[in-house]
């Protein structure tokens, strides 16, 4: 099932070799850019018929009424909302231990720089409703954005035709669970525009989604897509795509397990990437038994299948777990699982990925959902420059700068000569001038 890479006994980049999903973010920009202009020009006319175009529903308003948030908790199955309650609580311990403080550094007597951390003043949040429902995206977007102390959170997320045109139910009971209340049943690259241009969310004109200046969130290409043309308007966390799994595996490992955890990533997209590293020719063997065991009996076998067997998934031949190593470095997963002996000193050494799930019982599953970690990670080899949603995603570094007249004066001529240098004159005047 899985496509066979050999590395072995070459020192070749192993970057251009990877499997790796062929998606071409440029061309989709340029197919939603009259959408997304559109929103900007006309508001919730355009919002309402892209949402009719695309998810088949005909919304009079885009906001959800709150009573129906609080009426999706009241409703929500007992077991999913213990399991939402414990997600929650678990993400808030190991977020709260992110939130930075301001520090003040004294340069020189009379000469100071502080560091102080501002949130942002308002963030829109997106979970996506297509081929899954995701509550727990709204546990890992939120709790990050409420432990940087961000004033204002908003939710978008499709709307569903079998739940009277509001977002998933699930959806919903996560947010009033979170106290999140400003909800639209919004989705798509016109959930984006809106939120990064403002909208009247009625007819009428009588409600309004005011602009935000983040977003954050994974969604599907078109979602990417509107990210990247609107970055600039506000602030982006990442283009995520799809979702995608290492596992760097020797001898010691349970196929069963490594199969299984490939089959739990495989499951969320016909394009999410499975890749299995490793210098055990028979731990492949036992793995494709395992995958044609297991395969057949999930429900969703069929995207299972594209996905495993796509040029974006496959297993990886190397020659011992030093240059596996330098592979998954180079891959730069989103989702790392090493499943070797002494798994945690290995783990240490990994520099590229965005989550790093260490031995037999931490597969990424647990991070999807409760481990404590965040879920909403960097994709398609960026974690090898970027991180995964985070408190600091929230923050924003600004100095304040305190000098006094002897600590200026001190200074003085390093200014004036420097700016001499880069023919900048006037920049040593307004130093010089206060002296006079």
């Amino acid at each position: 099932m899985l496509n066979r890479i050999d590395l072995r006994g070459g020192g070749r980049d192993p970057r251009r070799l990877l499997p790796r999903a062929q998606l071409d973010v440029s061309v989709a920009v340029e197919k939603i850019r009259p959408l997304v202009e559109a929103v900007r020009e006309h508001g919730f006319t355009a919002v309402r018929d892209a949402t009719h175009r695309f998810d088949g529903v005909t919304l009079d308003r885009l906001r959800v009424p709150v009573e129906e948030i609080a009426a999706a908790e009241q409703t929500l199955d007992p077991q999913v909302r213990a399991a939402l309650l414990e997600s929650i609580s678990r993400a808030r311990r190991v977020h709260a231990d992110q939130r930075r403080t301001d520090h003040t550094t004294q340069v020189v007597p009379g000469g100071t720089v502080t560091e102080r951390w501002v949130p942002v003043g308002r963030v829109g949040l997106y979970v996506p409703g297509g081929l899954a429902m995701y509550p727990s995206t709204v546990v890992m977007n939120v709790v990050p954005a409420q432990a940087a102390g961000v004033g204002s959170l908003v939710v978008v997320s499709p709307p569903q035709s079998d739940n009277k045109g509001l977002p998933d139910p699930r959806v919903l009971a996560a947010c009033a669970l979170l106290g999140v209340d400003e909800v639209y049943a919004v989705g798509g690259a016109q959930a984006v525009a809106m939120l990064a241009y403002g909208c009247a969310t009625d007819a009428d004109g009588t409600g309004w989604c005011e602009p935000v200046d983040m977003i954050t969130g994974p969604g599907n290409i078109w979602v990417t897509a509107a990210k990247r043309l609107l970055r600039g308007v506000v602030g982006i966390d990442a283009e995520a795509g799809p979702t995608e799994i290492a596992i760097l595996a020797d001898d010691t490992a349970d196929p069963a397990h490594v199969a299984a955890d490939l089959i739990s990533q495989a499951e969320h997209d016909p394009l999410a990437a499975s890749v299995l590293v490793t210098p055990s020719v028979e731990l492949v063997d036992a793995v494709e038994a395992e995958l044609a065991r297991q395969v057949p009996a999930t429900r969703h076998h069929e995207r299972v299948t594209t996905a495993l067997t796509g040029e974006q998934s496959g297993a990886v031949l190397v020659d011992d777990l030093e240059q596996g190593l330098r592979v998954v470095d180079a891959y730069a997963a989103e989702h790392l699982e090493i499943q070797t002996r002494d798994a945690r000193q290995w783990a240490l050494r990994v520099r590229n990925a965005g989550a790093v799930f260490v031995g037999a019982y931490a597969p990424v599953s647990l991070g999807d959902y409760c481990a404590g970690s965040n879920h909403v990670l960097p994709t398609g080899g960026c974690a090898r420059h970027s991180s995964g949603l985070s408190v600091q995603s929230f923050l924003r570094g600004i100095h304040l700068v305190e000098y006094d007249e002897a600590a200026l004066r001190e200074v003085a001529p390093h200014v004036v000569t420097l700016a001499n240098v880069e023919n900048l004159p006037a920049h040593g005047q307004a130093v010089q001038v206060r002296f006079r």
